[in-house]
């Protein structure tokens, strides 16, 4: 389990294990969304979406294209909240 963070980081890492189907604590910062979990486009898309509605942001398409691990997802999500 990644240690440290956020409210709205840990939703994030929730609804990223959740879309990869995989357990929360099996995550890691350096894991690839496509390469190591799997998620291609459709599930990314389901990914944004999700994380918007769970935490009431949006997120750009520009910060989105620069999502490519856990790690930046959840740099993405540390001023949020």
């Amino acid at each position: 389990m990644i240690e440290g963070l956020s409210e709205a980081q840990t939703a994030g890492l929730e609804v990223i294990a959740a879309i990869a189907e995989r357990p929360v604590d099996e995550l890691e910062r350096r894991h690839e969304m496509v390469a190591d979990l799997g998620i291609d486009s459709p599930k990314a898309l389901r990914l944004l979406l999700d994380l918007e509605d769970r935490l009431d942001i949006e997120i750009s398409d520009e910060a989105a294209a620069r999502m490519d691990t856990v790690g930046d997802v959840l740099d993405q999500l540390a001023g949020v909240g």
